[in-house]
C-alpha cells in the first residue's frame, strides 16, 4: 500500500468521535426547535435516521477496535456519511434545504484522515449525490418528501444552486489536500528531527563514557604493553611464548586504537581552520591504507581526487580520519573486490561536495536507520564508531551527510561542506 493511502488509527478514532458530535448536535437542535415551536410537527424519519446513524457509529467503533483494514473502514465511513447526509437533505426540503452544508464534514474528514485524493473523491461523490437528488426532485423522478416541499423553481436558479454547491465542495477538497500534505510533511520533518536528536544524545552520552573509559584503561594498558615489550626483549622465550607475547601486544594495540576513537568523542571539537588541500589528504590516506594492508588489490579506485584542487580551511587530522573511516567501510563492503569512486565536486555555490561510492553489498533498512548511532555496526567484529566519528566531525564543520544505498548494488556517501575563510580574512 502506498504511503499516501495509509491511515492513522488515531485519525479514524477522531473521525468517529466527530461524527458522534455532529449527530448529537443535530439531535439536540431538533429537540430545541420542537420545544420552542409548539406548532411544528415532529419529523419521525429524521429521528430514525439519527438513531440509525448512532447504530452504524457503534458498528464502526467495533471495527476500529478490531484494528484491521483501517483504510477500507475510512472509505466506507465516508461513503455512508454522504448517503446519510443526502437522506437528511431529502427529508428536510431537497433543494430548499439548508442542510447540504453537512456534505463538507465528510469531505474534510476524508482529506485529513485518509489523503488529499480521498478528499477529492468525497467531493465528487457529494456532487453526484446532491446533483441527482436535486435534479430528480425538480424533474419529478423523485417524489417530494412532503407536499410543502414541492416548490417549483426555475431551471436557472436550480443550476446556480448546484454549481455553487459543487464549487464549495471542490474548494474545500483542494484546501484539505493542501493542508493534509503540509501536515504529512511536518510529521515527517518531526520524525527526522526526533531521530537526529536521538543520535546527538547518544553521541553526547558516548563522549561522557569515553572520557571515563580512557581515564580508567589507557594508562594501565600502556604499562602492560610496555612491560610485555621489555620482557620480550630480555627473556629467552620459546617460539610459542614469543607468539603469545606478540598476540598480547597486538591486542593491546587494538584496544588502544579503540580508546583513541573513544577520545574523539570525549575531546572538545577542534574547529581549527588552517589552509589544507582535501584531495591531497585523501590521496595520503589511501597510501597509508595501502601500506598497512587495509586496502587490498581487489578494489579498483576511480574518481577525480588525484586531479582536483579543493582548497579548504580546517583540521587535516580530522579529515584524514573522515576519509579513513569511509574508505575502510567501503572496502569491508566489498570483500570480493569492486570499484571505489572518490570524487570532489566544487567548489561551487560557496560549498564543496565529496562523494565516496562503492559497489559493495549495500545497506539494509536497519543499517540505514542506525548508521550514525554509536556502537552499531553492520560488519562482523565492527565497533560501530567509524560513521559516528565521521558524523561528529562533519557536524562540527556545519556540513551534512547524504547516504544512498541499495542492497547488492552499493552505497554512496556524499558530504557537503560550506567553504571556510581563514581567521582574520
Amino acid at each position: 500500500m502506498k504511503k499516501e493511502d495509509s491511515v492513522d488509527k488515531r485519525n479514524v478514532l477522531l473521525y468517529n468521535l466527530y461524527r458522534l458530535a455532529v449527530l448529537t448536535s443535530l439531535l439536540v437542535s431538533a429537540f430545541i426547535i420542537q420545544l420552542s415551536s409548539p406548532d411544528s410537527q415532529p419529523n419521525p424519519p429524521f429521528y430514525y435516521l439519527i438513531l440509525g446513524a448512532y447504530g452504524f457509529s457503534a458498528l464502526f467503533f467495533g471495527l476500529y477496535v478490531w484494528g484491521r483494514w483501517l483504510i477500507v473502514q475510512a472509505y466506507v465511513q465516508v461513503a455512508f456519511d454522504l448517503l446519510l447526509i443526502t437522506a437528511f437533505v431529502y427529508i428536510s426540503g431537497g433543494i430548499a434545504s439548508s442542510m447540504y452544508f453537512l456534505y463538507l464534514f465528510p469531505i474534510i474528514a476524508a482529506g485529513l484522515v485518509v489523503s488529499g485524493r480521498a478528499g477529492y473523491l468525497a467531493a465528487s461523490l457529494s456532487a453526484i449525490l446532491f446533483g441527482l437528488l436535486v435534479d430528480g426532485v425538480h424533474f419529478g423522478f423523485i417524489p417530494t418528501f412532503r407536499p410543502e416541499h414541492a416548490v417549483k423553481s426555475s431551471l436557472g436558479s436550480l443550476l446556480v444552486t448546484i454549481f455553487i454547491a459543487w464549487g464549495v465542495f471542490f474548494v474545500i477538497a483542494a484546501l484539505m489536500s493542501t493542508l493534509a500534505g503540509s501536515l504529512r510533511r511536518t510529521r515527517e520533518a518531526l520524525r527526522v528531527a526526533e531521530k537526529e536528536l536521538l543520535v546527538r544524545e547518544r553521541l553526547s552520552e558516548t563522549g561522557r563514557v569515553s572520557a571515563s573509559l580512557a581515564h580508567e584503561i589507557r594508562n594501565p594498558l600502556a604499562a602492560i604493553s610496555g612491560s610485555v615489550q621489555v620482557l620480550k626483549k630480555e627473556l629467552a622465550l620459546s617460539d610459542e611464548q614469543r607468539d603469545l607475547m606478540d598476540i598480547v601486544l597486538k591486542e593491546s594495540e587494538r584496544v588502544s586504537h579503540s580508546l583513541e576513537q573513544f577520545l574523539d568523542f570525549a575531546m572538545p571539537s577542534k574547529r581549527v581552520f588552517s589552509p589544507i588541500n582535501l584531495p591531497g589528504i585523501l590521496d595520503e590516506t589511501i597510501k597509508i591504507l595501502r601500506g598497512g594492508g587495509e586496502l587490498n588489490g581487489k578494489v579498483e579506485i576511480t574518481g577525480n581526487f588525484r586531479t582536483s584542487d579543493v582548497p579548504f580551511y580546517g583540521n587535516a587530522g580530522q579529515f584524514k580520519q573522515v576519509f579513513w573511516n569511509l574508505i575502510k567501510n567501503a572496502v569491508k563492503a566489498m570483500p570480493e573486490g569492486g570499484r571505489l569512486r572518490l570524487d570532489f565536486l566544487g567548489p561551487q555555490r560557496k560549498e564543496i561536495r565529496i562523494v565516496v561510492a562503492d559497489t559493495g553489498k549495500g545497506l539494509t533498512d536497519e543499517d540505514k536507520e542506525h548508521l550514525f548511532e554509536p556502537f552499531y555496526s553492520g560488519f562482523e567484529n565492527g565497533r560501530g564508531l567509524g560513521m559516528s566519528i565521521v558524523r561528529k566531525i562533519i557536524d562540527d564543520y556545519d556540513g551534512r551527510i547524504d547516504v544512498r544505498s541499495e542492497l547488492h548494488k552499493g552505497t554512496e556517501v556524499a558530504i557537503t561542506l560550506p567553504l571556510r575563510r581563514p581567521a582574520g580574512a
